[in-house]
């Protein structure tokens, strides 16, 4: 549900393993190279214009896209490339004209070739409730609402059996001993890099946060062990949450960490892990999920692009994961990628659990403004975002309100989360410390002035950075979703060559924009969409 260097660019954004299935827990940062210009199947080139094809954007306007560019992103999305094969050239063509172009671009992925894997098992996806491809297509609007109706009388009681040899376990993340086994699992077989130069590094405490949140429940941390030796092997895990589909309050599933022992990756244990997550969530009477991937599969909602302010640029050249830019210095891109030593914004403070109240108004009617938001409980915001310093607990989330010096009131609120990144065979760092923007928001949004939401963002977000650098973190990391396209290229974010696909699953809505226009960049004008973060 899902950071590496780039030529001349940012970090750019780890995806998970696609054997993995393409559900993954907010795959970030790796390093890629260019995917060689494959040519497509005949069945494709013959619809296909000698110079151009076209596709729709989501404002409706068609546009052209290179032959030779739109060969790359089927030759790169065997899911796409399945459905097509089994169209007529004139069904094919029209499938491919109303897909929207940006949604094209970022599934591409240039620089790795990940999606020539993605998932096998487009099998798998035909026989699930989610959209497809061709849906698009279809001119008659969508009509939002469940895709399939369970009937929970009718749910497996049971699970389905696993390959001889391995078991089916519920963890029990109240117990030490199986947290460290998970934590354990994913820092050694996660997400990872194209080169193997980083991994994630999940830590005890952020698992603690991540999959105990208000509601939590034990039967949806699925695992699966050796029969003989004991040994954790895989998992996937999900979390309660209420979301708003334009409008629509809907109950889902928050699915995460979806992991595979490296030496099991053939066995296809992701479909199976799937359908168990989904069963027990069934059985509990939610029937709908929410999970992001870095993969094109059937089909995104949105699609967004991660940009990377560096921090403390140094450490991440000598780790790899930036580089030095043609014709620069590393005096230059140090001075470039400086900040201030104190905030700007009066009255800014860490917050208290005395502020929930007043966060949670802000933050809701806030959020409100995009398509599709987390709708939060006045205890969401307390686990998410209130810091409690415990013994032996390492601090996860920073969350900072503005209170206005004269009347006290709650004015502003920004908040970011620590994802760190093992280093692999680098003989002077360890760890990348990477902060992700989390959730703010701003009462100058409701003044109806956009001139002036800029000003506060940019002046807002800066403080963040400048917080998150003094908490010594390397990277600062965000999305183009929310308000973000107000502020990246400003505050000196670079493009990333990574991308959040958000799916539903057994849903469908219209296509929500992700804040990047045709030409894959950051867009004021494609805002209002996505509202809501994903581990």
């Amino acid at each position: 549900m899902s950071d590496s260097k780039g030529k001349g660019k940012a970090p750019k954004s780890h995806e998970d393993n696609p054997e993995d299935s393409g559900v993954d827990a907010g795959s970030e940062a790796s390093k890629g190279t260019q995917s060689p210009p494959y040519g497509p199947p005949r069945t494709f080139a013959e619809f296909m214009d000698d110079d151009i094809a076209t596709s729709s954007s989501s404002s409706g306007a068609t546009k052209k896209i290179p032959t030779k560019l739109l060969e790359k992103v089927i030759e790169s999305n065997p899911s796409l490339k399945n459905e097509l094969a089994g169209m007529d050239q004139e069904e094919a063509a029209k499938t491919l004209a109303n897909i929207d172009i940006a949604q094209l671009l970022t599934g591409l992925s240039l620089g790795n070739g990940k999606n020539q894997k993605d998932m096998a098992s487009y099998k798998f996806w035909q026989t699930q409730p989610v959209p497809r491809f061709d849906d698009q297509a279809n001119p008659t609007p969508v009509t939002q609402g469940p895709i399939k109706m369970i009937d929970p009388e009718k749910v497996s009681k049971t699970p389905d059996p696993l390959i001889e040899g391995f078991e089916w376990c519920t963890l029990d993340l109240t117990n030490e001993e199986e947290l460290r086994e998970l934590y354990e699992l994913l820092n050694n077989h996660y997400v990872e890099d194209d080169n193997a130069m980083f991994r994630f590094a999940y830590s005890q405490s952020f698992l603690h946060w991540a999959l105990m949140s208000p509601g939590w429940k034990k039967e949806w941390h699925v695992g699966v062990r050796a029969t003989k030796s004991r040994k954790l092997v895989a998992s996937i895990c999900g979390v309660p949450t209420e979301i708003r589909v334009r409008g629509e309050r809907i109950k889902v599933t928050e699915i995460n960490f979806l992991c595979i022992h490296k030496k099991l990756r053939s066995k296809r244990l992701a479909p199976v892990l799937i359908k168990e997550i989904t069963r027990r969530c069934y059985v509990n009477g939610i029937f709908q999920a929410i999970y992001t991937g870095g993969v094109i599969l059937p089909t995104p909602v949105s699609s967004c692009r991660y940009y990377h302010r560096a921090l403390n640029w140094l450490k991440l050249y000598e780790v790899g994961f930036s580089p030095l830019p043609h014709g620069s210095t590393k005096a230059r891109q140090i001075t470039k990628n400086h900040l201030p030593s104190t905030t700007s914004i009066p009255g800014l403070r860490p917050m208290e659990s005395k502020d929930i109240d007043a966060v949670h108004d802000l933050l809701e009617r806030y959020l409100l403004r995009f398509d599709m938001n987390q709708a939060f409980t006045r205890e969401e915001i307390d686990h998410w975002l209130v810091y409690k310093p415990q013994p032996g607990k390492d601090q996860v989330v920073w969350a900072y309100v503005v209170e206005d010096p004269e009347t006290k009131k709650i004015t502003d609120f920004v908040s970011f989360y620590n994802l760190e990144s093992t280093v692999i065979n680098n003989d002077k760092h360890e760890l990348v410390r990477a902060a992700y923007l989390y959730y703010y928001a701003s009462e100058t949004a409701f003044n109806d002035n956009a001139k002036a939401l800029k000003a506060r963002l940019q002046v807002l977000i800066n403080d963040a950075l400048i917080c998150a650098r003094q908490a010594e973190f390397d990277v600062f990391n965000a999305l183009t979703s929310h308000d973000n396209p107000m502020f990246l290229e400003q505050l000196k974010f670079g493009a990333g060559d990574g991308q959040l696909h958000f799916y539903l699953y057994n849903y469908r809505t219209a296509a929500i924009p992700g804040g990047i226009n045709d030409k894959n960049l950051p867009d004021e004008k494609k805002m209002g969409g996505v509202g809501i973060v994903m581990l």
